[in-house]
């Protein structure tokens, strides 16, 4: 049995969690006509009702489970810190509801099959919001490397680092909420390499390790059987370019600022003028979250329970490959085997 759709060409959002990322969404979802935002939820009450009077949301809770049982919710947005979202989105899963689950998607890939598991059990529609998938720049350079602009992928490059300092009390410092370098950040370099090359054959890991256990920079190389490789690096110790570089046998995309969402790339083909692409101004600002809630709201009237962009199984992929990094440095979460 799967689950309802959306009635009509509303969709009704429940946003669960009530930080920083959830407060971006939902200021992108209250502009976008078609999406209502109509719960949120905290384990805290005054929480919730601030986050409600703030964006006009007509219901607020003070625990998870009465969001997850509000029958007038069609796709709840799980925005806490990482080491809850297996119990936040596993509680929407199984009282009916509709997911979209901020990246990364769980702490580890099993806690990511246990999702997976529970989606397609009940039938619903479960997605990460890894909203660099969804953006048509992005979505427009995987398209000319799959076409054969560059030849054969021969190497991708990509870092993501922020300067910090953050208190061994930040969340990014935490072990208990799945602190460090890697998940928050690292996820947007692999996800990105697995856009373009799908799950490695091997990985190979170094760190620098705070002294609370998490990395506070790591760099990788992945291969694949073809001998392709990706050199990725991410960081809460030193501000990066945040750029990406993909060589082909043919030629190359330079992405000099921002990858993930990116202002421009340049396409540099063997024997051509450089061609540069850029993002559409009509498509709203470069920060917008709004793709990646179209494409819920798209897949939702649909009735596809897992969007194309952001396939689950390639979710499940990087979350190996976050593991496999993880194995390599030794980083370990509190209640990980």
């Amino acid at each position: 049995m799967g689950m309802s759709g959306p009635v009509g060409e509303r969709v009704r959002w429940g946003i669960l969690a009530t930080g920083g990322i959830a407060a971006t969404f939902t200021a992108d979802l209250v502009d976008l006509p078609d999406a209502e935002v109509v719960a949120v939820a905290s384990r805290s009450m005054d929480s919730a009702k601030a986050f409600a009077e703030r964006f006009g949301i007509p219901r607020a809770y003070g625990d998870w489970a009465s969001l997850a049982a509000d029958e007038d919710v069609d796709v709840v947005y799980v925005a806490t810190p990482h080491a809850a979202h297996r119990a936040a989105a596993g509680l929407c899963l199984e009282a009916g509801r509709n997911v979209l689950l901020e990246k990364p998607f769980t702490l580890n890939a099993r806690e990511a099959e246990e999702l997976v598991a529970l989606a397609r059990q009940h039938g619903g529609f479960l997605m990460e919001a890894m909203w660099m998938y969804c953006n048509p720049l992005v979505r427009r350079l995987a398209d000319l490397v799959r076409d054969g602009a560059i030849g054969e992928v021969r190497t991708v490059q990509a870092d993501f680092g922020l300067a910090g300092s953050f208190p061994p009390s930040h969340r990014l410092r935490d072990p208990a909420q799945g602190g460090g370098a890697l998940l928050d950040l690292g996820v947007y370099p692999v996800s990105f390499a697995q856009l373009l090359l799908g799950e490695p054959a091997d990985v190979t890991a170094r760190a620098t390790l705070s002294e609370e256990g998490v990395d506070l920079q790591t760099g990788a190389l992945l291969s694949w059987e073809n001998g392709a490789l990706a050199q990725l690096h991410c960081s809460i110790v030193g501000g990066t370019s945040t750029s990406a570089y993909i060589t082909g046998s043919h030629g190359r995309i330079d992405v000099p600022y921002g990858f993930f969402f990116p202002e421009h790339f340049v396409l540099h083909r063997d024997g051509r003028e450089p061609e540069t692409f850029k993002a559409d101004p009509a498509a709203g600002p470069r920060n917008s979250l709004k793709h990646e809630a179209l494409e819920v709201m798209r897949a939702l009237r649909a009735g596809e329970t897992e969007s194309p962009l952001v396939p689950l199984d390639g979710t499940l992929a990087v979350m190996r490959t976050l593991d496999a990094i993880r194995s390599r440095v030794g980083v370990r979460y509190p209640g990980e085997e």
